[in-house]
């Protein structure tokens, strides 16, 4: 079951790669604004649209949660597909090559196949649940204890509450402690490519507050079969439902773990920035 559901998700990764490529640079996009700097575009909405339409296609009875709401309230098994049909948008709108659509399924609390395509890059990654993380095919794994066994220099990688502006002093206070041990953060604007490449021992470790289940659920699934950990801010299981996240290799993950705890938990982020999740459960091992 898992390879048909793996086969599905690059099929549909790729209708809707083909489409967003195709706007990329595109001087006519039309441009929505959902929220202050938080957009949206014909490419996101037609790419979706692609992405439903393959997975329709193959797993009819299949639910899906999508960010643009596309195949919402069809299908009531016990699958979940969660789809991202552009992730960085922004990067996307100012000419920045830095992109992907990022496809997951899960059962239950089980996340079961993942695939994050960068178009630009022409980068693919896999995973199945016990059947290990791929890049372009190739077997690929996190930073490994005995390349990198504590926080201090680790290249990392971020994302900016820009959405939750609220917890700002919150991050701000964790980007610096952590900033004195690494050997540098980026910040590239797609969660689902910094995961990805978390999973490829590219970046040691990754930490941002307030995601959306669809930006995260393939890259947890690629960590986890790439041998890494992912975790809330309280070091648990409730990612999906706080949409905080700190992934890495396990010696990284237990040292950026430790700074975010010095100055953050989930109890003072939703004191701070009440959040409810578009997540109906929240997504295990």
């Amino acid at each position: 079951m898992t390879d048909d559901l793996l086969s599905t998700a690059v099929a549909a990764a790729q209708a809707g790669a083909a489409i967003v490529s195709r706007y990329f640079r595109h001087g006519g996009l039309e441009v929505r604004a959902k929220a202050e700097n938080d957009f949206v575009t014909q490419a996101d909405q037609e790419s979706e649209a692609a992405v439903v339409e393959v997975i329709r296609r193959r797993f009819p009875e299949h639910r899906i949660l999508a960010e643009e709401g596309g195949g919402a309230g069809v299908g009531s098994g016990e699958y979940q597909w969660l789809i991202d049909p552009l992730d960085g948008t922004t990067n996307f709108l100012q000419g920045l090559p830095v992109y992907a659509v990022s496809i997951a399924c899960r059962r239950g609390d089980e996340l079961l196949a993942a695939v994050i395509q960068d178009p630009e890059g022409k980068n693919l990654f896999t995973a199945t649940r016990g059947g290990g993380a791929f890049w372009n095919g190739q077997p690929m794994s996190v930073t490994s204890a005995t390349l990198r066994n504590s926080l201090r220099g680790a290249f990392l990688a971020t994302g900016y509450p820009f959405r939750a502006l609220s917890t700002l002093d919150l991050y701000l206070a964790i980007f610096r402690d952590v900033f004195h041990y690494a050997k540098a953060i980026r910040r590239c604007g797609s969660a689902a490519l910094d995961l990805a490449y978390t999973a490829a021992g590219v970046y040691d470790g990754f930490f941002e507050f307030r995601l959306s289940p669809w930006d995260i659920g393939a890259g947890i699934l690629l960590v986890r079969e790439a041998g890494g950990v992912v975790t809330d801010l309280d070091g648990g299981e409730d990612f999906f439902a706080s949409g905080n996240i700190v992934a890495g290799g396990p010696a990284v993950h237990r040292d950026l773990l430790a700074a975010v705890r010095r100055h953050a938990s989930e109890e003072a982020v939703e004191r701070v920035n009440p959040f409810r999740s578009p997540a109906a459960e929240p997504v295990g091992r």
